[in-house]
């Protein structure tokens, strides 16, 4: 999801940069476009470190028989190695 939202603001930010030429005596577009632009590369890099970092999920389920002679199944989840109990 956040890398098409980077992309997405790199484009718009390019199209305000190169692309438009109008003219405002209160909003600079270029500057507007850079700055999208700049914004859209950050959260593209962010986007690619969340998604490349590392992520393990353990799941844990364990069965037996209770004190009156029923079934228990209990499941454990852990998604990262200093979670694991």
């Amino acid at each position: 999801m956040s890398i098409g939202t980077g992309i997405v603001l790199f484009v718009i930010g390019a199209i305000l940069t190169f692309a438009v030429n109008l003219e405002n005596s209160f909003v600079d577009l270029d500057l507007v476009g850079y700055i999208l632009m700049g914004a859209g590369f950050i959260v593209f890099v962010i986007g690619l470190v969340l998604m490349l970092r590392k992520r393990q999920s353990v799941t844990t389920v364990t069965q037996g028989v209770d004190a009156n002679g029923a079934s228990v199944a209990q499941r454990r989840t852990s998604t990262t190695p200093d979670d694991v109990v």
